[in-house]
């Protein structure tokens, strides 16, 4: 046990390293290197190595099995299941090391489940949930949950999947349009018009009606595989509406308090994102294609990209 009254290391554990937070515990057969970096009220299990170049935040749970090379950071409420493996070159040789070694980055909140592998010199993203066994090849977008090898994106936490579409009973007409909310400020379902007979369908909306505005662009999104994210941003003025005129989309809503998921199926189906609101798609179906308004034309300053940034600009709304 440390002398330090501190932190705790365990009498058969290895921590040379003089830079432990307060409260944070190193367990049996743990190996600390002297440059590591940990923060407070860590757990540091069984079985743990830790070389020079990784940093740690605080309230960080590393879980038996674990080896951190130099190069990781995890940061702060980050856990890390049982042998969970981190690598840090591309292309390892034996006793040939690169000038650097790439840097992987956890962000804070983020959960690696067990025997997940994270390759090199990527980024998982605040409240990411890695699945248990999961190849992680390339960066994870925050919230997102992945699983399998190579991993895919099956979801984001605390968005649960719902159908967009209002469903008209058999035999009966699909109601007139309507607006539903949803528990996302300012996100609203649009149920558009719809006028079929047996020389097909024709679905119908009026801008400033239906739609609450008048585009000055639209765009259409198609080919997407079915790995692939889009999306992942807020505008600061733009309004938009999307809708799948093929296939199926699923969009994800967000806040920067209360998320929710929609899967867009139906053409008749529209979905209004206001302006500060993070935006993803993803699970395109392989015929999908998706049209979007847009209020304003394209101006990059309007965009909102990352991630922390939006955050910190909603942060008022939930003080």
């Amino acid at each position: 046990m440390s002398a330090n009254i501190d932190y705790f290391v365990h009498e058969r554990a290895l921590c040379e390293s003089s830079h432990i937070g307060k409260g944070t515990r190193v367990w049996a057969f743990a190996h600390v290197l002297p440059e590591a970096k940990i923060g407070e009220d860590c757990n540091v299990c069984d079985n743990v190595f830790i070389e020079n170049d990784v940093r740690v935040g605080d309230r960080v749970t590393i879980k038996c099995g674990v080896q951190l090379w130099d190069g990781v950071t995890l940061e702060d409420d980050v856990f890390v299941g049982p042998n969970a493996t981190f690598t840090n070159d591309i292309f390892p040789r034996s006793k040939k090391f690169p000038e650097k070694f790439a840097r992987t980055i956890i962000r804070r909140g983020a959960s690696i489940g067990a025997n997940a592998t994270i390759l090199p010199g990527i980024t998982i993203g605040q409240g990411a949930m890695i699945g248990a066994g999961a190849v992680v090849t390339r960066s994870v977008p925050p919230d997102a949950i992945v699983v399998g090898n190579p991993a895919k994106i099956v979801g984001y936490v605390d968005a649960k999947a719902v159908v967009a579409a209002a469903r008209a009973p058999v035999g009966e007409a699909r109601p007139a349009s309507n607006v539903k909310a949803t528990d996302v400020r300012g996100v609203t379902v649009h149920t558009m018009k719809e006028a079929a007979d047996i020389r097909g369908s024709l679905s119908v909306g009026e801008f400033e009606r239906d739609i609450p505005f008048v585009p000055a662009r639209y765009f259409l999104v198609y080919g997407v595989p079915t790995v692939e994210t889009r999306g992942e941003h807020a505008h600061h003025e733009c309004h938009q509406f999307l809708i799948a005129i093929k296939g199926s989309v699923h969009v994800v809503a967000f806040d920067g308090s209360k998320r929710e998921e929609f899967v867009l199926d139906a053409a008749t189906t529209g979905l209004y994102l206001p302006p500060m609101t993070w935006g993803i798609q993803y699970k395109y179906s392989s015929d999908a294609v998706l049209l979007v308004f847009a209020s304003h034309h394209y101006d990059n300053a309007d965009y909102i990209r990352s991630y922390d940034e939006y955050v910190a600009l909603t942060s008022h709304r939930h003080a």
